[in-house]
Order: C-alpha cells, then sequence, then structure tokens
C-alpha cells in the first residue's frame, strides 16, 4: 500500500499506459515476491493482497466505479490468485516433462 501510496501522491496523469508501466514496475512485484515457496492459501492473506490490487486499478482515470473483474478486464491484467494458480501449472509441466529437475 505504501507503493501504491507514492504513486498516487507524485503522478497526476493516471491513463492505463501510464498506470499499466508504474504498477507493473512498482506495485505488482512486491505482490509477486516468493510467491513459488510462499503461495498464500488463508483467505485473509489472499484477501489482503488482492485488496492492494483492488485499490491500484481505481486509480486509472475512468474507472473507479466500475467491478473490480471489469476493470482488469479493461486493464488487461489477471488476478493475483489466477495468477498463482498458471504459475502452479507452469510448474507442474516443466516436472512432468523432466525440464525441470
Amino acid at each position: 500500500m505504501q507503493v501504491l501510496g507514492v504513486i498516487q501522491r507524485n503522478f497526476v496523469s493516471n491513463d492505463k499506459e501510464d498506470f499499466l508501466l508504474l504498477f507493473n514496475g512498482f506495485v505488482r512485484p512486491h505482490l509477486e515476491y516468493c510467491v513459488s515457496v510462499w503461495s498464500p492459501y488463508l483467505r485473509k492473506d489472499i484477501d489482503c493482497l488482492e485488496k492492494v490490487q483492488r485499490r491500484a486499478t481505481k486509480l486509472v482515470r475512468g474507472l473507479k466505479h466500475k467491478p473490480y473483474e471489469e476493470r482488469l478486464k479493461l486493464l488487461g491484467i489477471t488476478s493475483l490468485q489466477n495468477s498463482r494458480v498458471r504459475g502452479d501449472l507452469l510448474k507442474v509441466f516443466r516436472i512432468v516433462k523432466g525440464f525441470d529437475i
């Protein structure tokens, strides 16, 4: 939330391109740090991480009053839960195919 606050205070123009550049560069790495080792399974941990992304997507001009799923679709990003599932599936595929030993 602190990084998100810095972005909100220091950047006036929050169009889609600027937001994606800042979000993918500064916020998303913090949310995905060590997910392969620590994959949250408690609902409160998942909600805490997802809350940051929910708040971040509201910073984009014109998307504040749209539902969360629609904001994700318009921005072209996935929810953190879906990203973790995709990462788990890729890891299993690499192990089964023998690419990751």
